[in-house]
């Protein structure tokens, strides 16, 4: 297998264990990530307009997202503490859905990517969409979470390339 083929948290024995990042240059890397919830067009009024039950669903799942991120490493088991410079949760009506597009954008400069911190700032984001509004709409669907794109480090940059 080619080494861009191998997966680095096993080791020669197939064992999971933590990458040694220590002799890595540090670089200045982003990551970008997306996540929708998809819900009632009823919802999403009830959304923007400020009156669910549980109060301010958009900026308290920003909020969350953003928590969410810095906490990665307690989350994700061999993921790296890290010392994120930048956490942006955007969140934003999408009527086709209909229902909410969640952005998050990490930065740091550091010797490992932000991937997971932005994957996780919006899986959690969704969620919290998902706990604030659940009294109103059970049926919410959390879809396509995925990396959008990715710079800095030995990898190089990556774009999602639609199909």
């Amino acid at each position: 297998m080619s080494e861009a083929g191998k997966l680095t948290h096993i080791d020669a024995a197939g064992e999971a264990h933590m990458v040694d990042v220590g002799d890595k240059a540090e670089t200045v890397r982003i990551a970008v990530a997306e996540g929708f919830v998809r819900m009632k067009p009823e919802t999403l009024t009830l959304i923007r307009d400020g009156n669910a039950k549980k109060g301010d669903v958009i900026g308290t799942a920003r909020l969350a997202g953003i928590m969410a991120a810095k906490q990665t490493a307690s989350l994700i088991p061999l993921c790296h503490p890290l010392m994120l410079t930048k956490v942006a949760v955007d969140i934003t009506e999408d009527p086709s859905l209909p229902g909410l597009r969640v952005e998050a954008m990490v930065k740091l400069s550091g010797k490992t990517g932000v991937e997971m911190e932005a994957l996780t700032a919006v899986s959690i984001a969704c969620l919290t969409i998902y706990d604030m509004a659940k009294a109103a709409d059970k049926a919410m669907e959390i879809v396509n979470i995925r990396l959008l794109e990715k710079s800095g480090g030995k990898s190089g940059d990556f774009r999602r390339q639609e199909i």
